[in-house]
């Protein structure tokens, strides 16, 4: 996928092996619909958004299913730090975060408390530099093996259980749940790309057409029908190619 604006967002890729994508939405980022629909997601993110007047910071982890949220006319722009697969914050275990989100306790409009220090708010252009102060204070680590084995790399010494234990530690979910989500997002893709879904369903690796409307329905709420066609009133969470290796 591009870094192209697209359904109200602007996303850019990063150098850092604990970004996966930076992305804003709202103001200068084109306009936003009434609502948006959040696609299953097997990362989790820091988001900082604007209500009314006042800034508030979120992690949020992994999402197993999809959710609507109301765009209010009061919300501004909206900044997220989306993490690869095997980073985590020391203080927030991902497996704690899997569908829910951590607010900071204070913030201001440069600011923000994490891990009981204060912090200058990221904004879309200089995540990157945030990020690599989170690291050197020690509070954002990774476990490389987690990202080479959804990757696809079999060549570790590691017995499968160890495996299955350290990806569960860093990202909150099972291998399994990660490809299946992954998939169902490759899939929303390709039907957004105007792919048929017959064809869809053979590329993403999924059994039959049955097999991917069950997928879609549990992951983003929609039919493969419902998710080709443009809807003015409703933005679909950025959507993005990972590196995690797709397989039936």
């Amino acid at each position: 996928m591009t870094d192209e604006p697209a359904d109200g967002l602007d996303q850019r890729s990063s150098d850092s092996p604990y970004v996966e994508r930076v992305y804003r939405a709202g103001p200068g980022a084109g306009a936003v619909p009434a609502r948006m629909r959040s696609v299953a997601n097997s990362n989790w993110e820091l988001v900082v958004w604007r209500d009314r007047g006042e800034t508030q910071v979120s992690v949020r982890g992994p999402e197993t299913g999809p959710t609507v949220v109301e765009l209010g006319a009061g919300v501004g722009e909206t900044v997220g730090i989306i993490f690869r697969h095997g980073a985590f914050l020391a203080s927030l275990p991902v497996p704690g975060l899997v569908d829910t989100a951590i607010s900071s306790p204070f913030t201001t409009a440069r600011s923000f408390v994490l891990d009981g220090e204060e912090w200058e708010i990221p904004g879309y252009d200089n995540a990157d530099v945030f990020v690599d102060r989170l690291v050197r204070a020690g509070l954002l680590r990774r476990d490389p093996l987690v990202t080479d084995v959804l990757r696809g790399d079999t060549t570790t010494l590691v017995t499968p259980r160890s495996v299955q234990r350290r990806v569960a530690a860093a990202t909150g979910l099972t291998q399994g749940a990660i490809r299946q989500i992954e998939r169902a997002r490759l899939a929303v893709q390709l039907l957004r790309e105007g792919v048929a879904a017959v064809e869809v369903a053979q590329r993403a690796g999924y059994h039959d057409q049955p097999h991917l409307a069950r997928s879609l329905t549990r992951f983003t709420g929609r039919t493969a029908s419902q998710l080709r066609r443009a809807d003015d009133e409703e933005m679909l969470s950025l959507l993005y190619k990972t590196e995690v290796e797709v397989r039936p």
